[in-house]
């Protein structure tokens, strides 16, 4: 029989004196270091990750209250302008309201008015009134005239224009000019 060879093994594992040294305990503490820091690299992945899928659910409701909430802004934004064109409007009647005499003659001139007959603009300059009005029969035109002869500061009252209504039949539009006295 032929006589067996023996195998040369190689041992790379360092043999214990390697292991108490200090360069032994430097690497087996650096290798053990950076196992905890690549476990603890992992967690804090998979908190992130599944902190994502709670994050998206929240991000979803926040889209989904932000559309109600503008769909409701929407809504009211007719109302607001209306709102806001009547508190305007308010506001230039009470300043009006408040200057003394031409504010007394605007309300003789809204207390005149027959029942079928209704004002659309009045406007003032240079002692003169233009009145812009809607009726429903001449008569009521004729008794407003008559109605407004009545009040003292006005000294001259014509009819400037009068037209039918092209957007409602039976509707007379008529436009009245009258010179106020200079008081």
């Amino acid at each position: 029989m032929a006589p067996v060879q023996k195998k040369e093994e190689i041992n790379l594992h360092p043999q214990k004196a390697f292991e108490s040294g200090t360069v032994g305990r430097v690497l087996a503490w650096v290798l053990s270091s950076f196992r905890i820091i690549v476990i603890v690299t992992e967690i804090i992945v998979m908190i992130a990750f599944l902190s994502r899928f709670w994050l998206d659910a929240q991000n979803t409701d926040l889209n989904d209250e932000i559309k109600s909430k503008k769909t409701v802004l929407e809504a009211y934004q007719d109302f607001e302008s209306d709102f806001r064109d009547a508190q305007k409007r308010i506001s230039v009647y009470s300043t009006a309201i408040n200057n003394g005499p031409l504010s007394k003659l605007v309300e003789q001139i809204s207390n005149l008015l027959p029942l079928d007959v209704r004002l659309s603009e009045i406007s003032y300059n240079n002692h003169v009134i233009l009145l812009t009005a809607l009726s429903t029969n001449e008569t009521s035109i004729q008794q407003y005239i008559v109605n407004l002869g009545t009040i003292e500061k006005i000294k001259d009252i014509s009819l400037s224009g009068i037209e039918s209504d092209k957007e409602n039949p039976g509707i007379t539009k008529f436009t009245l000019t009258m010179s106020t006295k200079e008081n």
